[in-house]
């Protein structure tokens, strides 16, 4: 058996760097950011153990841009480089001195702060440089260095003239990359992935009106203001959720909100501060937006950072999927990431994130649904997609979902499931004993079928998202011996049937009669004619769309139903007709059959219009009828 080692052809390692080593060039700037952070952080450390007994002073970082000399800098006044530092730390490829520095004082609490890891990151400058410099002192004030690289595996190294301490890392761009020279591109960059880090970053300056130092006063008596200069500082480095819930109130909240969504001009619903050691460390804020019924909204709104260092808005894996309707900030360090930092590792760990993640989410609305329940009422209407789709999605969080997910009637009383069950059982209960709990989709469009059903003495509720076919099914299997039905159905008295028979006032051989006349006037595949007995106050003829085949539809439309006919259903209706109305007999004894079928075609084009079916043509001409009868 043969043992060796693997070796790597330098010649061809800057190629391999330069097209793969991250998806995206942009990166280089969060990359060479990141690494001037961990330059401060260290210095930072080094002081509060005692290691740097000297001034920390500023520790702005600073971007500087120079479109003639084609060239951008990135320069911190962190840790710096002595001469040999440089060849251990950028002459070998991998090898992270962050990941050193925090091996080194593990033991320490402020080393926890480090970003890098890879060792990698400085190399992505070569991306978009033709030629790379480094300029750096370190804080023990021993002779500055600098190290020059066009891209090869050649370089040059010899004493700098730097007399500041800290680093800077000189790009000089390429032919194919200045897009980067641009000021509101580099402007971009910055905001998409530095926006939060740790260390103020300074790109310019920009324009501030502030008032006069002379304390002059306009004709209203106001001080005068002058426009002065001022340094660019692009980020935020204490962003609300690196705080303590407690040193925040509603205000802060929105404020950051604002912060993250300057476009979005509603304030969220309610948050959720998150703030995790065990067994992981996370923090974070998600707040709930307003959601429309029909669901559409923005994902990627939940931003992904580690350590304040911005990594995706593609958060699918480390929460559940129905949490990505939600926005706001996630951050942790445990997240397994690659070198690109683009695309999540597969790890154990991030299920237990997204599990944690998702209990907290249901810890809190349930938080505020009994600390006050008339509040949580009042924003049901914007949340409730949300909770149905992650009753749906996640079955721990249906399962915590009971004590706070509300079913809000047509009369707008609101129940849990178990408050429903209780209020509709001596009502609601059919013949077989099974409970029927019956809902409307359109409270508009539904009315007639509505208003029939409350004059019974039941309860409706309302299940208007398009999850609802879906929902049903769930709860169905939940709540034992009992069958959720729409409103429009069937019949008030066949919905919950009491076994309360009604004579017909019609032999089997009139009905057979009346069957055709009936059946000429509407669309024979489309509406099967049935004839029932029921009340004379009930209408003479009645559009239902029975329970299974409509859910099965609705189920197809949203996905995950059963599309027997490949996408394209067909809608099957039952036209009812009340054999009791006295418009059924009056059509019954009309010997003249223009106007027999007059009259067929009036009552069921009413039936159609109650259900909002009677369009174009047949509308009008059912307007005309109207006005010749009156």
């Amino acid at each position: 058996m043969a043992k060796g080692k693997i070796k790597v052809n330098t010649e061809n390692i800057f190629p391999i760097i330069k097209k793969f080593l991250y998806s995206d060039h942009e990166i280089f700037l969060r990359e060479l950011i990141a690494n001037a952070t961990d330059a401060t952080k260290k210095l930072h450390a080094l002081a509060s153990m005692g290691d740097f007994k000297g001034e920390i002073g500023d520790d702005t970082i600073e971007i500087i841009l120079d479109k003639k000399a084609k060239t951008i800098t990135v320069s911190d006044k962190g840790i710096g480089m002595s001469q040999e530092e440089v060849k251990k730390y950028i002459n070998q490829i991998a090898f992270s001195g962050a990941e050193e520095f925090v091996n080194k004082f593990k033991d320490q609490a402020e080393s926890s702060n480090i970003i890098g890891k890879f060792g990698l990151g400085f190399y992505s400058s070569f991306m978009v440089a033709e030629r790379v410099e480094i300029i750096s002192k370190n804080y023990k004030d021993e002779e500055a260095s600098h190290w020059e690289c066009d891209g090869s595996p050649e370089y040059s190294l010899k004493a700098g003239n730097k007399e500041t301490r800290g680093t800077d890392i000189i790009l000089h761009i390429a032919e194919d990359s200045t897009e980067f020279l641009e000021e509101a591109r580099i402007n971009n960059l910055l905001t998409k992935y530095c926006k939060f880090m740790p260390v103020a970053i300074k790109f310019g300056q920009k324009s501030e009106w502030v008032d006069n130092k002379e304390g002059k006063k306009d004709k209203d008596g106001n001080v005068e203001k002058e426009e002065v200069k001022v340094d660019n500082v692009v980020n935020n480095p204490s962003p609300a959720w690196t705080k303590a819930p407690s040193s925040l109130d509603d205000e802060d909240y929105k404020s950051f909100y604002r912060e993250l969504y300057p476009m979005n001009f509603e304030d969220p619903l309610f948050h959720i501060h998150l703030n995790v050691d065990y067994p992981f460390n996370l923090t974070g804020i998600l707040y709930f937006p307003k959601i429309k019924p029909n669901m559409e909204v923005q994902k990627d709104k939940i931003q992904l950072y580690s350590r304040q260092v911005f990594i995706t808005d593609s958060v699918e894996g480390i929460v559940p999927d129905f949490l990505t309707l939600l926005h706001g900030v996630i951050d942790s360090p445990d997240i397994p990431l690659n070198v690109s930092r683009s695309y999540l590792q597969s790890d154990g760990a991030v299920k237990k994130i997204a599990s944690h993640i998702s209990k907290k989410v249901s810890d809190k609305l349930e938080e505020l649904f009994k600390k006050d329940r008339a509040d949580f009422e009042s924003k049901w209407d914007d949340i409730k997609v949300f909770i149905e789709y992650g009753m749906l999605s996640d079955d721990k969080f249906f399962e915590r979902a009971q004590k706070f997910a509300l079913y809000k009637t047509t009369t707008g009383k609101y129940y849990t499931l178990d408050e429903l069950k209780e209020t509709i059982k001596p009502a609601q209960t059919d013949k077989d004993d099974k409970l029927v709990v019956l809902y409307a989709n359109d409270v508009d469009g539904q009315h007639s079928y509505i208003e029939s059903a409350t004059n019974k003495g039941y309860e409706v509720i309302v299940l208007d998202s398009p999850l609802t076919a879906h929902l049903v099914g769930k709860l169905e299997q939940t709540l034992e011996n009992s069958t959720f039905v729409r409103i429009d159905a069937d019949t008030i008295d066949k919905l919950i049937d009491k076994n309360e028979e009604i004579p017909s006032k019609l032999s089997d051989e009139e009905k057979e009669k009346l069957k055709p006349v009936i059946e000429d006037v509407v669309e024979k595949s489309k509406f099967n004619v049935q004839f029932e007995s029921m009340n004379e106050t009930d209408q003479p003829m009645t559009i239902v769309q029975p329970e299974f085949m409509r859910r099965m539809k609705d189920m197809s439309a949203v996905g995950g139903g059963m599309n027997m006919f490949g996408g394209a259903m067909p809608d099957s209706y039952n036209l009812v007709v009340n054999v009791n109305h006295p418009v059924i007999s009056k059509m019954l004894a009309e010997k003249d059959a223009d106007l027999q079928k007059q009259i067929a075609k009036q009552t069921a084009d009413l039936a159609l219009l109650s259900q909002n079916m009677l369009k174009g043509e047949e509308l009008t001409n059912f307007i005309k009828r109207s006005i010749e009868l009156i």
